[in-house]
Parts: C-alpha cells; sequence; structure tokens
C-alpha cells in the first residue's frame, strides 16, 4: 500500500501565528461583553508547527508518498463489507503528530461449491440414481478440507444432511455453524437402447413407484429444518 509519511530531512519551527498552541484566540464584542473563542490556526492546522525547510520531492506539508507492506491479522468468521482498523498505519502526521490509521475493508470472494449463509454453509452434492439406490461414500468440500460423508441405500432427491459444526467459526468464539449438504439424484439425459428397456420395465414395477411415507419431509418442511 502507500501511505504518507515525513520526508527525510524535512525542518519544522514553532508557528509564529499560534506561538505553537494549534490553536487562534478570538476575541468578540457583543452586547453580552467580550467573548472569547479558539478555533483551529489556519496557518499550521493545528499542529503547532510550520516547516522551515523540505526536500524538494516532499509536498506542502513535509510528506511523500512511500510503499509499505502491513501484515493484518484477519479473525475467523469476518463477513463482506466488515471493517479492520490499523492503528498508526494510516498517514503521518506533519510535525510530531499522531499518524492516522488504515482501515481494512473486507471483501469476500464467492466459494466454487460451498454457499455461505451466516455461519452455515451450503453444498449441493450430484448423485447418480444408482448411488441413490444402492448407497455411497462421497468425499465432499468443506472449510477445512474434505469430509467423506455415507449416504445410505435409497436416499432421496432433496435429502438434507446437516454436519454440526462443519461451517463458518463463529465471529464471537461460539463455536462453528453447520454444513448443509443437499442431495441432488442426478438424470441422465440421454439413455442407450439398454437402459431405456430397462427403465421401461421399471414403470411398472411397485418397487419404483413413488410411495413416500410420513417420514419423508416435504420440501417446505426441510426448509424450515435449515432455519430452526
Amino acid at each position: 500500500m502507500k501511505r504518507k509519511v515525513q520526508a527525510p530531512g524535512v525542518k519544522y519551527k514553532t508557528c509564529s501565528t499560534c506561538n505553537g498552541q494549534g490553536q487562534v484566540l478570538r476575541v468578540t464584542n457583543t452586547i453580552l461583553g467580550r467573548m472569547q473563542s479558539a478555533t483551529t490556526c489556519h496557518v499550521c492546522g493545528g499542529t503547532g508547527q510550520t516547516i522551515e525547510s523540505k526536500p524538494n520531492n516532499a509536498d506542502t506539508h513535509g510528506m511523500i508518498l512511500e510503499d509499505e507492506t502491513v501484515s493484518i491479522k484477519i479473525p475467523a468468521g469476518v463477513v463482506d463489507g466488515m471493517q479492520l482498523k490499523v492503528s498508526g498505519k494510516g498517514n503521518d502526521a506533519p510535525g510530531n503528530g499522531i499518524a492516522g490509521d488504515l482501515i481494512v475493508a473486507i471483501e469476500e470472494n464467492e466459494h466454487e461449491f460451498l454457499k455461505r449463509e451466516g455461519e452455515n454453509l451450503h453444498y449441493d452434492l450430484y448423485i447418480s440414481f444408482a448411488e441413490a439406490a444402492l448407497g455411497a461414500s462421497k468425499e465432499i468440500e468443506a472449510v477445512n478440507g474434505k469430509v467423506r460423508i455415507k449416504l445410505e441405500e435409497g436416499i432421496q432427491s432433496g435429502k438434507i444432511l446437516r454436519l454440526k459444526g462443519k461451517g463458518i467459526p463463529s465471529l464471537n468464539g461460539y463455536g462453528n455453524g453447520d454444513l448443509l449438504v443437499h442431495v441432488n439424484v442426478w438424470t441422465p439425459k440421454k439413455l442407450s437402447k439398454e437402459q431405456r428397456q430397462f427403465f421401461e420395465k421399471s414403470l411398472t414395477d411397485e418397487n419404483f413407484i413413488p410411495n413416500p411415507e410420513k417420514d419423508d419431509k416435504s420440501f417446505f418442511e426441510k426448509v424450515k429444518d435449515m432455519f430452526s
């Protein structure tokens, strides 16, 4: 980053207008008597000092732009738009003034597979019809690496698996959110002759006729569970 710092060799002297106080007293005569007020010195800008000499590459305040690399610690759980303050890493103040602060604005890039919702994460898992019918072991993305999950036989498309504590850490340090895995059974768009014959026979097979049980939740119930 670039920040303004005091140029090497710059010399300051006490401001003759405010005598180094940084403020100028003004006395005004009113019907109530003499009123005294203090305003920032317009010559030194409140620093109490003016430039006596400066290098040619310095600006009117004796400052130059300088590149600096600053290391910052980003706490777990930060969100897009959050601002972090690094004290004393802003622009230097002329003379012996206190340097300003560096304000770092957090910009969150979207993950290729994980979608964030607060402290929870969502992951779309696509499986084949065979994997749904026979069950499978699948490896999925998580914030701290890959996680292996087991899919039971006969798992239904739309099933949501909740992995406790596999989400985003709480910014306040109160544990982690969850990782919600949305199971989607992928339907092939083209079938071979043999595959088509198999599924045509399945049309009259009672085992392939949809027969949801009472424990099978509707879409709206699943959404309600996600936010509970």
